[in-house]
């Protein structure tokens, strides 16, 4: 049975169609961004804040709901709902700004991803509209005056949505051909008694003419007579197009131009305006908005009263084409999209249970629905428009100064829509693991982007995230490109050698910018930083390191060690059709073992890395007078080393006979270094393990990482050791530093104090350990066999752990026998609700004892990861 997505992608790869020319690419937050923020010191919240969205122009995009754009965000569309009580025009989601949360940013909406295909030729959002005017004032309020040690204020605390006073409004997209956009909105009622409620469906031009000049200005111009209206589009980037929809009360026309008036207490030289449609409606005064029959933002306005439990659906279709009856053929084209959409997914994981399935799909729909467009120029930002006032002078030297070559222009995934409407570069290859599993070709190329000329610095470093380029994210660029690649070839029964060849070629330079900059000793021991972990140190690795010292990381180390055994991996499978690529190998080869010698330095006239006595790898602190002290903090820093492995088949080294020759040279010849058994254990003929960890170290680490009164929770493993319940406590420079076990948010600022990685669970760490123990089982096959749980006596080889480990992070979205999703355990009573209880949201990460969904709550981005556990599962047990 023929794959239709499959065939779209298809056409897609060769040319034939452009199926992703529109997607879910318009960005849920635009407002409070650093590429919106012209201040003169970096206030990206304050510069720009919620208030300001409905009334001001964006500079380097456009937001909405629910929406689409073409790739460029040039032309979009999204909804704005009025539920007659409301202060505002809903044209956006709400939430809470870093400063003002007690746990960092957050958005206080209920909005769920339900479906999404890869071409995106079917789509399915659903927003919970409340009925009652929206607490805007309390959610504020209420989370300001909590501290960290309080949880947060949600939308669900404010009983805004009692006795199910509330609309379901579910927008669905389906493509009928590239450029052809059939558009279904539906509301539905789901209290018992009647409400009112308004629908705008809005056409919005990104404006681009108040800051650069354009051949001509974008208009949307009104065609036809009142029953038969339609709008045309006439845009000199996209060209021209066409929305069609059902007779609506009004039309409403304005400009996507600031109300210099409102925002700025100056003058406007015409009333047309971003923010006329809320004042049209939120003051029933339409004289205004339905006055001219053209402008650059454009809504049908449907007024309805919607009975208990009644549903009403409106009609639009976006396409190039003229149509006299564009609406005949909706109920067709919708079916057909949506089996489709379920045929697709089927076929991923088709052994696997039902309820496996639907998380399966949801996480992909989100992973789809957060691929957005993102625009920022850091050259022009910093300069300023010509047709703007020019921006502070202090911004030359500020935030991002220095990477004035950075001009991004492209959809990219982001890690959550809403709450990091910007890319991480370390989240982005997480994704590109996912993704490859149903669009390789967009995974590669998204990963591709990271090492373009516009992206990558030309030291070599990769851009970590907009709040500050210049910060260091962990380096699994090369590991996703190789994961990249084998799901590939799994599924194609050929992988793509040109774009490993393009990754390792760019990649050299980033590894050699981490060997240049970040061993400041030439030692082979890396620092760092924060490298993502926001809190997991006792005091800020990035800018709080005591005493003008710096810190000697494992995680940074392990990073190093892992790269180089990627890059090694990376250049033997490049080698097997081009053998210029060995002699790559054998220098990849050499870092490694140099990493794993000063790693696991046995010399006792120094403070070492290592513990026997506790079995653990801890960070060392070195002073500027040469004194050093060990931060004995047993976290996933410590146990990252077990992720840097790498077993080289035996039929792989028989194809390398200069590589092989480069293996026996190193035992040889560096014998009185090799402290341990990097390669010591060699025979000839047998397979190779490349482990930073030595086996009797690996055994301890893998003793604590499934020991439940340390790392291995219910759902997974822990980033901080439970025996931390406990402080730690030290003190440098008579400053005390502790760090205790938190379980869910954090209760201390660093980083913002949004995240937390002092005991919750993370998914991506998760993958990682997982990945390491299955490399060691194909490695040892049954000779390793451990405790699982430590202490319980039960014997599992390394594949069965992993496998054990991924039913426990599976499990976090899975109803018990009750009903009941770890996730939401403060809302269990909802979720049991029947237009609740099939909904899931995909956190940032998870309480560290029962599951709870923590920190951003659309974290589709690496989180969606549980689809790649689920798809492996199917494959290892098909019967599960």
């Amino acid at each position: 049975m023929q794959n239709p997505e499959k065939i779209r992608l298809s056409q897609h790869k060769n040319e034939e169609k452009d199926w992703l020319k529109w997607g879910p690419y318009l960005s849920e937050r635009q407002w409070g961004t650093v590429r919106e923020d012209y201040s003169a010191y970096g206030e990206a919240w304050t510069y720009f804040p919620h208030d300001h969205a409905r009334s001001r122009a964006y500079r380097w995009g456009e937001d909405g709901i629910a929406g689409i754009s073409d790739r460029y965000c040039n032309i979009c569309f999204s909804i704005g709902l009025w539920n007659g009580k409301d202060p505002i025009l809903k044209e956006r989601l709400f939430g809470l700004t870093s400063p003002q949360g007690n746990h960092g940013e957050d958005v206080k909406e209920l909005y769920y991803y339900l479906e999404n295909t890869p071409s995106h030729s079917y789509m399915k959002y659903l927003y919970k509209y409340p009925q009652n005017k929206y607490p805007y004032d309390q959610l504020v309020a209420e989370n300001r005056q909590r501290d960290r040690n309080q949880l947060e204020f949600e939308l669900l605390d404010t009983g805004i949505f009692k006795d199910n006073a509330y609309f379901d409004v579910t927008t669905e997209y389906a493509k009928a051909d590239e450029t052809d956009i059939l558009i279904q909105i539906t509301i539905t009622n789901r209290n018992d008694k009647p409400a009112p409620v308004a629908l705008l469906p809005q056409l919005v031009m990104r404006n681009h003419w108040s800051f650069k000049e354009m051949s001509h200005k974008p208009v949307i111009q009104k065609q036809g007579t009142d029953a038969n209206a339609f709008v045309s589009i006439d845009h000199p980037y996209v060209g021209k197009y066409n929305l069609y929809f059902q007779p609506a009360d009004k039309l409403l026309f304005t400009e996507n131009e600031t109300n210099r008036e409102k925002v700025y207490s100056q003058k406007n030289q015409h009333p047309f305006k971003k923010d006329l449609f809320h004042q049209a409606v939120c003051n029933n005064d339409f004289n205004l908005a339905t006055q001219n029959n053209q402008g650059t933002k454009f809504a049908p306005y449907y007024e309805m009263e919607l009975k208990g439990g009644e549903s009403k659906t409106i009609l639009l279709r976006l396409t190039q084409q003229e149509l006299s009856a564009p609406f005949t053929d909706f109920e067709e084209i919708f079916s057909t999209r949506q089996r489709e959409c379920s045929q697709f997914y089927d076929e991923i994981a088709p052994n696997a249970p039902e309820e496996r399935k639907a998380i399966l799909k949801q996480a992909f729909a989100g992973l789809l629905w957060t691929k957005q467009y993102y625009n920022y120029d850091v050259e022009k930002w910093l300069d300023g428009d010509s047709k703007t006032s020019q921006p502070p002078q202090e911004r030359r030297y500020g935030r991002n100064s220095s990477w004035k070559t950075l001009r991004n222009h492209d959809v990219l995934s982001m890690p959550d829509a809403w709450e990091y409407p910007w890319y991480a570069a370390w989240d982005s290859a997480f994704h590109c693991v996912t993704f490859a599993l149903i669009d390789p070709e967009f995974a590669k190329a998204q990963l591709l982007l990271f090492t373009k000329e516009w992206y990558m610095a030309p030291s070599g470093q990769i851009p970590a995230y907009e709040w500050s380029f210049s910060d260091v994210n962990p380096p699994v660029q090369a590991w996703a490109a190789i994961e990249i690649y084998k799901t590939e070839k799994e599924i194609n029964g050929k992988g793509d050698i040109k774009f490993l060849k393009r990754m390792f070629n760019k990649l050299s330079l980033n590894f050699t910018w981490w060997v240049n900059r970040l061993d400041r000793n030439d030692n082979n021991v890396f620092q760092g930083g924060f490298l993502g972990l926001d809190n997991i140190g006792v005091f800020d690795r990035s800018h709080g390191v005591p005493g003008n010292g710096f810190l000697d990381q494992v995680d940074g180390t392990a990073w190093m060690a892992m790269y180089s055994l990627n890059m090694l991996e990376l250049s033997l499978e490049i080698a097997l059709e081009d053998d210029s690529y060995e002699d790559m190998a054998t220098k990849y080869l050499g870092h490694f073992i140099f990493i794993a010698e000063a790693l696991n330095k046995m010399d006792t006239d120094t403070v070492n890395t290592w513990d026997d006595v506790e079995g653990f790898f801890y960070d060392r602190l070195m002073l500027p007078d040469g004194r050093s002290t060990t931060i004995k903090v047993r976290s996933i820093a410590g146990m990252l080393s077990l992720a840097a492995v790498l077993n080289i088949k035996k039929s792989v080294l028989d194809r390398f006979p200069k590589f092989k020759a480069s293996i026996i040279w190193f035992r040889k010849y560096r014998a009185d270094n090799l402290k341990y058994e990097v390669i010591q254990q060699f025979q000839d003929g047998e397979d190779l393990l490349l482990s930073l960890v030595p086996k009797d170290r690996m055994q301890k680490l893998v003793k604590a990482l499934l020991n439940e009164k340390e790392f291995l929770s219910p759902y997974g493993i822990r980033s901080l050791s439970k025996i931390h319940e406990n402080p730690y406590k030290i003190q440098i420079e008579g400053v005390d530093y502790s760090i205790d076990y938190e379980p869910a948010e954090s209760t201390v600022s660093l980083f913002g104090g949004n995240s937390n990685w002092r005991g919750p669970i993370w998914m991506p760490m998760n993958y990682l350990f997982i990945h390491a123990l299955h490399e060691y089982q194909s490695y040892s096959g049954n000779d390793f066999l451990f405790e699982y749980p430590t202490g319980s006596s039960k014997l599992l080889n390394l594949k069965q752990v992993g496998i054990e480990l991924s039913k426990r992070l599976i499990s976090l979205f899975e109803k018990d026998e009750e009903g009941n999703r770890p996730i939401n355990q403060n809302y269990q009573q909802q979720y049991q609700d029947p237009h609740f209880k099939d909904l899931i949201l995909f956190y940032e990460y998870f309480h560290g004892e029962n599951g709870r969904g923590l920190g951003a709550s659309h974290q589709t981005g690496w989180t969606a990861l549980v689809a790649n556990l689920i798809q492996q599962i199917d494959a290892e047990e098909p019967t599960n």
